[in-house]
């Protein structure tokens, strides 16, 4: 086992949009980021981008839905770091954005929960042993508004003309992981938080949207450098707790 004296982040769907976005934040703060992803062309070629940058990256083969690959990617990292000391689940996936409850196929809330609830519970159930381990963890699970039940209830929210059964329910399930798992680990100067980066421009977030995905990644990192002591289990963006 490898003693590696700098912090360890995995960030997942790491291979463009916000998760490169917050590789490379993450990269400029001194820290070894595995970055990873599903696709291995795309993802190499991400990491080469930001090793060409100077930064400490690695790419690792990762599907989210898949058991045994996170597992294996956990064993590798253990394997090659002796630590890992930041997880952020941020790959994702909306497949049902012109659908309402009323009409949602199973199947597709069967998909979206195993990409956007089970995979990043996995991995925590996976890495919070190596943060125990080290006595240091941060893990940012990346939130959405739409998955908020108090917007959901609220006639004038924003999101209100907005169907996506399938993701809302998969988000507001990630917030309740991030609830949870941050109880339990309260006293292991582990943080878990969830984070919403807002409406960003990216293959899910379209090109309308507002903000870059540089901006989107400033929440996320901001709660994956947290220091001891900061904030566990609330829902942020901008760095402010948002009703769930």
């Amino acid at each position: 086992m490898s003693d590696h004296d700098k912090r360890v982040a995995l960030v997942t769907g790491a291979n463009r949009g916000i998760g490169y976005a917050i590789s490379r934040r993450l990269g400029e703060q001194n820290i070894t980021v595995v970055m990873g992803a599903r696709d291995p062309d795309r993802g190499a070629q991400a990491c080469s981008r930001l090793q060409g940058e100077g930064l400490d990256v690695q790419f690792q083969l990762l599907d989210v839905t898949a058991e045994k690959s996170i597992k294996a990617a956990i064993e590798r990292i253990r394997t090659r770091f002796g630590r890992l000391d930041i997880l952020v689940n941020n790959a994702g996936i909306m497949i049902d954005g012109g659908e309402d409850a009323r009409n949602v196929r199973p199947e597709t809330i069967q998909k979206t929960m195993q990409t956007n609830l089970m995979g990043p519970l996995m991995l925590c159930q996976c890495c919070i042993p190596l943060m125990q381990a080290g006595g240091y963890g941060r893990i940012v699970n990346m939130a959405s508004g739409l998955g908020s039940l108090t917007e959901m209830a609220d006639p004038g929210s924003p999101h209100a003309g907005v169907g996506a059964p399938a993701y809302r329910l998969s988000k507001a399930g990630l917030n309740c992981i991030t609830a949870l798992l941050a109880k339990e680990v309260r006293d292991d100067n582990i943080l878990i938080n969830s984070a919403c980066p807002g409406w960003v421009r990216t293959d899910l977030g379209g090109e309308q949207a507002p903000l870059t995905p540089e901006q989107g990644a400033d929440t996320p990192v901001w709660l994956a450098t947290l220091p001891d002591g900061g904030p566990t289990g609330g829902v942020y963006r901008e760095r402010t707790l948002i009703p769930w």
